[in-house]
């Protein structure tokens, strides 16, 4: 399945192991990482997927896609700012979010508003979101979730 991985631009070197970790995982069990294809928890995500073969896909706000970060497979440029934040969420089945501040606030309302099954390690709290420690609970519990649907 397309898993969203959402997060913040700006992020220690503790989350950015996390999210190593997460698209390491995602892509050892075939799943595609998308995401908002920048910096952060985007790059981090897309290192770790790469790492381990799998792929990526970048949604990004600005009109070119030469901005993706250099482990975005496929980049699809858009211009819309913060407004492309429905389509990084949308283009996957369900959700896993590292960290965060509005932006990210904002895609886990839209994962409210589509029905993705959604997992978080250390964001915001929110009634739809299952909080867990690790990248591996994380993609279990979003697995698990969107077969259920």
């Amino acid at each position: 399945m397309r898993v969203s991985v959402i997060g913040g631009s700006s992020i220690d070197a503790s989350e950015a192991e996390t999210a190593e970790s997460l698209g390491r995982v995602l892509a050892q069990r075939g799943h595609t990482v998308v995401c908002g294809g920048l910096g952060g928890v985007m790059e981090a995500v897309c290192r770790g997927a790469a790492d381990a073969g799998g792929h990526t896909i970048g949604i990004l706000p600005t009109d070119r896609r030469a901005d993706a970060n250099e482990y975005v497979d496929e980049a699809i440029a858009t211009g819309l700012g913060h407004a492309r934040n429905p389509l990084v969420v949308m283009n996957g089945d369900a959700v896993v979010a590292v960290d965060g501040g509005g932006g990210t606030l904002s895609e886990l309302g839209f994962a409210s508003v589509y029905d993705r099954p959604t997992a978080g390690i250390g964001t915001h709290e929110a009634a739809h979101v299952e909080a867990v420690e690790t990248a591996e609970e994380a993609v279990v519990y979003v697995e698990r979730e969107a077969r259920a649907e």
